[in-house]
């Protein structure tokens, strides 16, 4: 299954996101939405699930959940805006995210791309979709999921 990760629009959908996202069987959108437009646009492509970020306080965006618990192709997905990854293997938030059977930690915020596995569970920020901000080069991730493997890559604009 093919899954497009996108976040931090702030209300800009690129229209190389667009094209980048048309093979995707299913997208998420990690929050900082924007305008709502921008979900009716990814759902042209595909179902969509999202999540409110930080500076969606008005209108659909504000609706909302802050958290949203998701199963693609088998796969136990924990999508949130504002998270910190684990910054060592005995950190308790491992354990909690294992023992809650999760495979894939989608969020976004940062603006900062970032994937890495931590036993067994990829923690995946897609970076910023929107307009160029902070120094930072617009991104989207993608991901593969099959069977037993989930392959992951961070795409930029």
């Amino acid at each position: 299954m093919r899954v497009g990760v996108i976040s931090d629009t702030h209300g800009y959908m690129d229209p190389r996101a667009l094209l980048l996202l048309q093979e995707a069987e299913h997208i998420i959108h990690a929050g900082d939405i924007g305008d709502y437009s921008i979900i009716s646009e990814l759902e042209q492509i595909a179902p969509v699930t999202k999540v409110r970020g930080n500076v969606d306080r008005d209108g659909q965006s504000a609706l909302c959940p802050d958290v949203e618990i998701l199963e693609l192709a088998g796969f136990k997905i924990y999508l949130t805006h504002e998270f910190k990854p684990p910054k060592t293997i005995q950190d308790p938030l491992l354990h909690n995210l294992q023992s809650e059977d999760f495979k894939i930690v989608i969020y976004g915020h940062s603006h900062i791309a970032y994937q890495k596995t931590w036993n067994d569970i990829l923690f995946f920020n897609p970076g910023a979709a929107g307009k160029r901000r902070f120094k930072v080069i617009p991104s989207i991730g993608l991901l593969l999921l099959k069977e037993s493997i989930v392959e992951s890559e961070i795409v930029t604009l």
